[in-house]
């Protein structure tokens, strides 16, 4: 490590031991098969509505699935199925909350008696959360374990990437040109961290029209296509923006969600199994 070193991985090249993975082991418990991140580079482009819905995806293909929590600050997987803590435990270590359909799903909020207090924590101790979330709690029998991430390049994805051996990640993005330059940084951290890209989706692509059928790009023309060209990068989705999709969120209710815009994504996670 050099001297100068400012411990921050997100811009740097180097080649030292601080970005070396050092992954440690689940609980002794848990069987988990794959791993796969789904990351942002920045927040409100609809990364913790990605993770849930290609749980559910998975879980409707008939495959054990589990939902890591890494957004510490800002958990949202509990409210998107409806679920509430407090998480139990027994003398093993935590017991993850059951969604409506089986879904494992282990979060801050299932562990705060006020689901609406703060998590005023500063970054190492958010870190320790999402390792302990990893080593403590019993992931039972899981296939794929997504893990929402916090949005950017910052001390939890670090975290995530150095500790758990992520099979794969999926990086979610909007049409916006500006979320080019952010995913190029999502994109330049997994190749730093050695972590495989499974591709991009692209997040409120596009609005039907209930009258005529017609797709409004309301946030402009999409550039998720040249932007996964200039990385060799393939895009696995381009989810609409449906108000009935919002309507089942807030109600808790995901998995009663009929859309099929992620199949595509659902098809790349699945074949890590082939």
């Amino acid at each position: 490590m050099s001297e100068a070193c400012n411990h921050d991985c997100s811009n740097c090249h180097a080649d030292c031991e601080s970005r070396a993975p050092q992954h440690e082991p689940p609980h002794a418990k848990s069987h988990i098969k794959k791993v796969i991140g789904v990351v942002s580079g920045k927040g409100g482009v609809g990364k913790s509505m990605t993770s849930a819905m290609l749980a559910v995806a998975m879980r409707r293909k008939g495959y054990q699935v589990g939902i890591l929590d890494a957004d510490i600050t800002g958990p949202s997987i509990p409210k998107l199925f409806g679920v509430h803590g407090p998480a139990m435990g027994n003398e093993d270590g935590i017991l993850p909350v059951k969604s409506h359909t089986g879904i494992d799903i282990m979060s801050i909020n299932l562990l705060l008696e006020d689901e609406e207090a703060p998590v005023v924590w500063r970054g190492p101790v958010i870190a320790g959360a999402v390792k302990q979330f990893w080593q403590e709690v019993i992931w039972e029998d899981v296939d794929f374990l997504f893990v929402d991430m916090p949005p950017g390049t910052g001390d939890v994805p670090l975290t995530v990437f150095q500790t758990l051996p992520v099979d794969g990640i999926i990086i979610v993005s909007s049409p916006q040109e500006l979320v080019g330059m952010i995913v190029g940084k999502a994109v330049q951290m997994a190749k730093m961290m050695n972590v495989p890209i499974l591709g991009i989706v692209e997040n409120m692509s596009y609005a039907v029209c209930p009258d005529c059928g017609k797709h409004i790009s309301v946030f402009g023309d999409s550039h998720v296509d040249e932007t996964a060209a200039k990385y060799g990068l393939s895009v696995l989705a381009k989810m609409p923006i449906d108000p009935e999709l919002a309507k089942e969120a807030d109600a808790g209710m995901i998995e009663t969600y009929a859309g099929s815009s992620l199949d595509g994504a659902a098809n790349a996670v699945a074949a890590l199994l082939k």
